[in-house]
């Protein structure tokens, strides 16, 4: 999978500045579960905030690499406790600007 652009990169952060964080990683560490609501998260919206627990940077980067092995994702930012991850959908979602039928519906 090829890396972010430096452009590209600058689209998605500015794209992720009012975001929320959606997934909130708990003392429990990356289970399954939390694997899974972040799979679901990357594939309705694409871009993800995250909320890694702990005070060491180190055990963050761990978990942010763990994470792109396991769902393909491309990390963009960490700053912090946040990071911030992307991973295209080849599907358009329903009332995306990639919906024929969006014009429609209006």
């Amino acid at each position: 999978m090829p890396g972010l652009s430096p452009t590209r990169r600058r689209e998605l952060k500015a794209r992720a500045h009012a975001l929320d964080p959606v997934v909130l990683i708990g003392a429990a560490g990356l289970s399954p579960a939390v694997l899974a609501e972040i799979e679901r998260s990357l594939k309705s919206h694409e871009l993800i905030k995250v909320r890694v627990p702990g005070a060491d940077r180190s055990g963050r980067e761990a978990i942010l690499e763990e994470i792109c092995r396991r769902t393909g994702a491309q990390p963009v930012q960490h700053v912090g406790k946040i990071i911030l991850l992307f991973r295209e959908n080849p599907e358009p979602s329903p009332g995306s600007a990639e919906d024929p039928l969006r014009r429609i519906r209006r």
